[in-house]
């Protein structure tokens, strides 16, 4: 009689639970009808019957924020009959007042298709609780400050750096997963004395950090330091909004499940298991700032050769060039690739070591990044150069850059370049004529004997010695030692004639370099006198124009213009003491400007900083 007791039992349970499994059923309700804005609700929805349900992952109202938090599973056990239900939870962040309808939702239950009810949530601007809300029981002990929520890291991998040198810097922000971050503005590293490249987001990673979850945001950039000095690089400041804890007044009870029926202590039913701000949380603007780090910045070592650019960092360089068997006059393009790892926007073509009897065409550019920032990559020079005259290789080409590692500067040369060049240039011939010789007439030569004379003859005077001498009766103009005589001039007229060439190619030369120089002058002048130009872009013109008109000054001594400095400049346009101070100011902004990359700071230059500048430089003659 027992087994067959117990047999009925089981029999039954299991048909009450093919029973339910027939029927599922779902429910939806709120844990508050009234609410004030800056508060939340949570909504449940709770299916009951066996089977995986699938309830909608998106709810979507206007003027209503709506997330999901998580899901509880329930057995429940009625006059002998097992039940299965799941609690689906949501979290309602009200942005406005107003009156807002939930509408049905979908919840998928097997083979079998659920709509939930029609929910309406009435939300006040008062900030005092509506009277109708429902009282909580319960304790909510759990106390949560905004700082511990969020953090903002600043990463810079070296404490030492050369003005100019590309530094990379790396931010890290992180939040809580719980407080639903919206970032109001990207961060931003503050400071002075140096420039800062585009921030770039590199990725997203969850970490624990002293106990707590958070969801870190990491980004990456770059720095360069525009002058010598130490620095603090930082603080990384930002602004977002986040989901923290509405202050009280006194402790706010929690509120109980909507589905806890009799009254019990359920823990899986308290929001803070879902969402720890649930009924007192509300969305606040906080400023994300992150701790300064100090950077010492050392000033780049004297004496630079003459094709350093301010490139700082590593590099290669190859070169290749084609066609490379061309005629007197036809181009050839020469490509050069640098590659490395360094500050590319300072990185310039390579120059041409010896431009005799080339023709040489401005550069062209592209550049290939290999990182998010812009670091390492490869930039590609194509120049243009035109032989005037017989060649058989290229000229070399340098390329000057500072090594931090090595603390030095360096040079690299292209390899040699075979080319075949054919033609040559159009020059004047010297040509000598030489007069044909006829033969000797000889002094014995005999009359001919059909000849005969009329006039008598006289009598000969006999000779008795024979001269010492033979005298000739030829040409004077036949004999060699004329001839040997006339060669010392005309080897003096060749000489003479190639000499003249020789100085007027030079001549020539250093006119076509003078007057590149007065009109590279000319346009820059023409150029400073507009106000379009970058502060970067006018101090640099500003300081060519000094450079070029020092060059111009030196006369015959033929100064390179880009050595000049201001000290030269100074004393080849004997300065007094104040303008000197000006000059070198003006060197030192240009300088700064030119080895700092893209600038941070301000975009413009004041008129009377451009006046002053003018006036410096119209009055250097």
């Amino acid at each position: 009689m027992g087994r067959a007791f117990l047999i009925g039992i089981t029999a039954g349970i299991l048909a009450a639970d093919f029973a339910f499994a027939d029927s599922p059923s779902v429910t939806a309700v709120l844990s508050n009808s009234e609410i004030v804005v800056g508060e939340t609700v949570e909504l449940q929805i709770k299916v009951t019957g066996p089977g995986d349900a699938r309830p909608p992952e998106e709810i979507s109202v206007d003027g209503l924020e709506i997330h999901a938090t998580g899901q509880s599973r329930q057995f429940e056990i009625h006059n002998f009959a097992t039940s299965s239900s799941v609690m689906y939870n949501y979290t309602i962040l009200p942005l406005r007042a107003g009156r807002f309808t939930i509408p049905p939702q979908t919840v998928r239950a097997g083979a079998n298709l659920l709509k939930t009810p029609e929910l309406t949530l009435n939300v006040a601007d008062s900030p005092s609780r509506p009277s109708g809300v429902r009282p909580s029981r319960g304790t909510q002990t759990q106390s949560v400050r905004a700082s511990d929520l969020v953090f903002a890291e600043l990463i810079v991998p070296q404490k030492t750096a050369y003005v100019g040198e590309i530094v990379p810097v790396q931010i890290r922000m992180g939040f809580d997963p719980r407080v639903r971050p919206r970032l109001i503005e990207p961060p931003e590293i503050t400071g002075q004395g140096f420039t800062a490249q585009k921030l770039q987001e590199s990725g997203q990673n969850s970490e624990t950090i002293n106990g707590r979850p958070y969801d870190v945001v990491t980004y990456k950039t770059a720095i360069a330091a525009a002058r010598a000095g130490k620095f603090e690089v930082g603080p990384v400041k930002a602004k977002a909004q986040v989901l923290v804890p509405r202050p009280r007044s006194a402790p706010r009870s929690r509120s109980r499940s909507p589905f806890d029926l009799f009254e019990l202590d359920d823990p899986f039913s308290d929001p803070f298991f879902s969402n720890p701000f649930a009924q007192i949380g509300e969305r606040r603007e906080i400023e994300i700032k992150s701790e300064p780090v100090a950077l010492e910045v050392k000033p780049l070592p004297p004496k630079a050769p003459p094709s350093f650019s301010g490139a700082i960092g590593n590099f290669t360089m190859t070169t290749d060039a084609k066609p490379k068997s061309v005629q007197v006059g036809d181009p050839i393009t020469v490509t050069a690739a640098v590659s490395g790892r360094g500050n590319f926007d300072r990185v310039n073509a390579p120059v041409v070591e010896d431009e005799r009897g080339w023709h040489k065409y401005p550069p062209s550019s592209k550049f290939k990044q290999d990182d998010e920032v812009g670091i390492s990559g490869t930039k590609t020079f194509e120049t243009v150069l035109s032989p005037n005259e017989k060649k058989q290789s290229l000229p070399l080409l340098a390329f000057s850059y500072f090594d931090p590692v090595k603390e030095q500067y360096v040079t690299v040369r292209s390899e040699p370049i075979a080319i075949s060049v054919q033609g040559a240039a159009a020059a004047p011939n010297v040509a000598a004529t030489q007069p044909r010789s006829s033969p000797p007439a000889t002094a014995t030569s005999p009359v001919p004997a059909t000849q005969s004379t009329s006039k008598p003859q006289d009598i000969l005077y006999q000779l008795t010695e024979r001269p010492r001498a033979a005298e000739s009766f030829a040409p004077f103009y036949t004999r060699r030692f004329f001839w040997g005589a006339q060669l010392i001039p005309l080897l003096a007229l060749i000489g003479f004639v190639v000499w003249k060439i020789r100085r007027a190619k030079i001549n020539n030369r250093e006119a076509q370099r003078l007057a590149a120089l007065h009109h590279e002058a000319a346009e820059l002048m023409h150029k400073l006198r507009r106000n379009e130009a970058s502060p970067r872009e006018y101090y640099a013109e500003a300081s060519r124009v000094v450079r070029v008109k020092t060059a111009l000054a030196s006369g015959s001594r033929g100064i390179d213009p880009n050595v000049v400095d201001a000290e030269t400049a100074a004393d080849t346009f004997k300065l007094n003491s104040d303008e000197r101070d000006q000059l070198r100011r003006l060197f030192e902004q240009s300088d700064e400007w030119q080895y700092s990359g893209a600038h941070n700071g301000p975009g413009r230059i004041s008129p009377e900083s451009r006046r002053e500048v003018l006036e410096l430089i119209e009055n250097l003659k």
